[in-house]
């Protein structure tokens, strides 16, 4: 598989600081991110706890989410860590129960965990299939079941990490586009659900962010390079620490009205 290029903007593009914080808004409350140990996961976890939130750091990477948390910690934000495979349910149960136990009922709860690639659809192999469906879309719904009754106890948000793959079309991603349109939709379901009950559900649908799963990605053998130009756009790739902006303000009080959208945050991908 061939690498994809990265391409970076200039300051000028960027416009504000994106790790610029506002140091209260989190300020009692407790929220647990998956996917922690890196990229948006990381980013947002880190976002969050400058802003005076407390953060359970969830990720398979027991080595990575004890980085995290360290860099919290040092900071002067408070975090753990929490092991967690969001492909098995057992994981999940053990790790949300974990997290409020040691900080407190869950107020915060923001779905990173995920996984992609790139390859024909006559050739995506069923295990491969089953991965992407497991850790994107399941691993999702897992999360949000076991943290909602804590946020039903005293209000709550869920932001869901979707992607431009979960709203328009992609080449060479069948699988990848299947889980986040899932994702998309489920979002706009328990947003509708849970609308009288004080919980509210986002979702946020970055474009080409600059995270180690992208460096990942790989395109498949006989790939027209022409058809990612859909994909591609002139703002170039963002940062974690951008698209933890969007899902702050999203998870904060100051988003109250907000309930059951996908944020498009791409670039001008999906205009």
């Amino acid at each position: 598989m061939s690498p994809i290029e990265v391409i970076g903007r200039s300051d000028a593009v960027r416009g504000t600081d994106p790790e610029r914080v506002q140091h209260d808004r989190f300020s009692g409350k407790v929220a647990f991110v998956t996917g922690a140990a890196s990229g948006i996961g990381r980013a947002t976890a880190r976002r969050i706890a400058a802003e005076g939130g407390a953060v359970a750091c969830a990720d398979i990477s027991e080595d990575g989410v004890t980085k995290v948390v360290s860099e919290i910690t040092d900071a002067g934000g408070s975090a753990v860590a929490v092991v967690c495979n969001v492909t098995e349910e057992q994981s999940v149960i053990d790790a949300v129960r974990t997290s409020a136990e040691q900080l407190g009922r869950i107020s915060v709860v923001v779905n990173s965990a995920g996984i992609g690639g790139f390859e024909h659809t006559e050739n995506q192999s069923f295990e491969g299939w089953n991965r992407i469906l497991a850790v994107n879309l399941t691993g999702t719904f897992l999360v949000c079941r076991e943290s909602l009754p804590y946020l039903l106890d005293g209000g709550g948000t869920i932001i869901n990490l979707s992607s431009t793959a979960g709203v328009m079309g992609q080449p060479y991603s069948a699988a990848y586009c299947a889980s986040k349109g899932g994702v998309s939709m489920m979002t706009k379901a328990i947003a509708i659900e849970y609308a009288t009950k004080g919980v509210r559900c986002n979702g946020v649908a970055p474009g080409g962010v600059d995270t180690p799963l992208v460096h990942n990605f790989g395109l498949p053998e006989g790939a027209d390079y022409k058809q990612l130009d859909r994909i591609m756009t002139p703002l170039g790739y963002c940062t974690p620490s951008e698209v933890a902006g969007a899902i702050a303000y999203l998870a904060s009080d100051e988003a109250a009205y907000a309930s059951g959208a996908i944020l498009s945050f791409d670039g001008g991908i999906s205009a």
